[in-house]
């Protein structure tokens, strides 16, 4: 797929010939965003009944980005306990929103659900924490082990990591008690 794209000049093929391989690579496997939106759309109505169930009260927001389908419900008092301990009821309730819109398509959706800006501010939180234990690592060079996390905290942490030169990660263990390891490179 990356070769296709990677061969591609714009300025020596013509506009239908680039058409032709964002085609291709939509059919090797990626999403394109009108399938997306359609998963936010379902999702964001499987969302707003659960809502509506528990009288809770919240904004949800739709958008696409990073070839998935984000939603967001943001503005109510109660969705912090939607978030739970850890993220815990966030996660169930993305895999939960995942089900009812492979349900409705028939395909696997990768959407990320995000409740009262708990996701975005956690991302925060580990790229900080996947920096600064990058640059420990560095000064000291002794590898450093961090606690258990959900793949998205993991991926989170790899990515901070990486924009460190000298220090390198990989994940070990299994779920529930996968972690990061971050070491000199």
């Amino acid at each position: 797929m990356a070769e296709t794209i990677d061969t591609i000049d714009a300025e020596e093929n013509s506009a239908a010939e680039v058409e032709g391989a964002a085609e291709e690579t939509t059919r090797k496997g990626g999403v394109d965003d009108d399938v997306l939106v359609k998963e936010g759309d379902i999702a964001g109505d499987y969302l707003e009944r659960l809502l509506d169930l528990l009288d809770y009260d919240g904004d949800i927001d739709l958008d696409v980005e990073a070839g998935r389908a984000i939603v967001s419900i943001d503005g109510g008092e109660d969705l912090e306990k939607l978030v739970g301990a850890r993220g815990t009821v966030l996660e169930a309730l993305q895999e939960l929103t995942r089900l009812a819109v492979q349900q409705e398509t028939g395909s696997r959706s990768r959407l990320m659900l995000d409740i009262a800006g708990w996701r975005a501010d956690r991302r925060e939180e580990l790229r900080e924490l996947g920096r600064s234990t990058a640059e420990t690592v560095l000064s000291s060079g002794e590898r450093v082990r961090l606690q258990p996390m959900s793949p998205f905290e993991r991926k989170v942490v790899h990515d901070a990591v990486a924009a460190v030169d000298g220090v390198k990660s990989e994940s070990e263990g299994e779920d529930p008690k996968r972690r990061v390891v971050i070491f000199p490179a």
